[in-house]
């Protein structure tokens, strides 16, 4: 067994996750699973630039996760970065932070890197099962970007393009530095439109509507799962492999997006770094269904996090 650290630093949020893990075998033995919303990508959509609060947020998670990784000793670290850095003009602010505080520099991936990472995570433990259908299309909905890929055994296709639950918050729901809520007909059109040509992109490459099982990753997925199953709080094993029907999603996204923000805030299961998001989040998911014609989502709290693990064992 190897003692690993994997960090996962997206738009939205970063995690932690220290396991033991053994390849040959496939054993893998959770230690610590955390996460902080940061906000990293916060106006990078319309700046270029990672903002210096965005940074500082950033920062003060990875002391913490530096302070847990020593605590467990940890034999090996590995820091990925998605979106946001991806897109960021002053990324190197970026990389010279983190590798101050974890002594290790982060890896910009690419959308295709981050699109096989997830598809691990997600999968490792679904290979073989029977009572899921192949090929799978993972989805993983993220605060910049939402990764598409197909495969069984292996990965057959993916993409990665540039539309998550902030960048879709960002550019149609903000105005005067304010989320507008509820969000009137005409922005809702807007974010469709936005999210119906990022699906042509990513179907493009990926044929989405060929697969059996739909599995969805990230934290969009997982509250609209833990409100379909009327959790009194977040509850990550009920979450886990729990499936949504299609139209339990329907009533769900449209019930967000007629909600004000006390409203959502109100929900039990809702993390408070969500509250402004969720909305533009679920209506991503809700497009994906549509256009992939899956009658429901297979929910999974396992997803590039478990996929960075694996890897760096």
């Amino acid at each position: 067994m190897t003692r690993v650290a994997a960090i996962d630093c997206g738009t939205n949020s970063i995690r932690l996750l220290v396991a033991d893990v053994d390849p040959a075998t496939g054993d893998f033995t959770e230690l610590d699973r955390r996460m902080r919303i940061v906000r990293l990508g916060q106006g990078v959509d319309r700046t270029g630039r990672l903002a210096p609060e965005a940074l500082e947020r950033t920062f003060e998670a990875c002391r913490e996760y530096a302070a847990a990784i020593e605590e467990l000793g940890a034999e090996r670290i590995r820091f990925v970065a998605t979106s946001a850095s991806r897109d960021a003009e002053n990324s190197d602010t970026f990389v010279r932070g983190v590798l101050d505080i974890l002594g290790v520099e982060p890896e910009v991936i690419t959308g295709d890197q981050e699109a096989q990472l997830s598809f691990d995570g997600a999968t490792k433990e679904l290979v073989g099962s029977d009572h899921l259908e192949k090929p799978y299309l993972v989805v993983d909905i993220g605060g910049g970007s939402t990764e598409f890929v197909v495969g069984d055994d292996r990965v057959r296709a993916a993409r990665s393009v540039d539309m998550g639950c902030v960048r879709m918050t960002e550019r149609h729901l903000v105005q005067d530095g304010a989320v507008v809520d509820p969000p009137t007909p005409d922005r809702i059109a807007a974010i469709r439109a936005d999210i119906g040509a990022a699906l042509d992109l990513a179907e493009a490459t990926v044929p989405i509507s060929s697969a059996a099982t739909l599995v969805g990753l990230a934290g969009t997925v997982t509250t609209v799962a833990a409100i379909a199953l009327g959790l009194k709080e977040y509850d990550t094993e009920a979450i886990h492999h729990s499936r949504v029907s299609y139209e339990r999603v329907r009533e769900i996204t449209e019930g967000l997006l007629a909600s004000t923000h006390a409203e959502r805030a109100a929900i039990p299961a809702m993390h408070p770094g969500r509250i402004d998001v969720i909305a533009s989040g679920a209506l991503v998911l809700l497009a994906v269904m549509e256009r992939s014609g899956a009658r429901e989502v297979v929910v999974s709290e396992h997803d590039i996090l478990d996929g960075i693990a694996w890897s760096t064992a």
